[in-house]
C-alpha cells in the first residue's frame, strides 16, 4: 500500500472534500482514483503529479499528491 494525497478544484469539490489522504495499492493510478471518487472521466481535463502534468495512466508513489481538474469555464 502507498499512501497520496488527493486534490480536488472548483465543480469537482461538490459533494466532496477538497482534499484527502487516501491508501492505494501500488499500482494504483489517477484514473483508478477517479473512479473511486464516482468523478465521470469526461468532468476531467487535468491531472498534476506533484506539480507536474501527467496522463491518466501513470503509477503513484507513495506521498505523490494528485491535483484533478475539470475543463475551465468562462469567458
Amino acid at each position: 500500500m502507498v499512501q497520496v494525497k488527493v486534490k480536488l478544484f472548483a465543480t469537482l469539490r461538490e459533494n466532496r472534500k477538497k482534499e484527502m489522504m487516501m491508501d492505494v495499492e501500488e499500482s494504483t493510478t489517477p484514473k483508478d482514483i477517479i473512479e473511486r471518487l464516482n468523478i465521470p472521466a469526461e468532468e476531467v481535463a487535468i491531472i498534476f503529479i506533484n506539480g507536474r502534468s501527467v496522463k491518466l495512466d501513470r503509477v503513484l508513489e507513495d506521498n505523490d499528491t494528485v491535483s484533478i481538474f475539470p475543463p475551465v469555464g468562462g469567458g
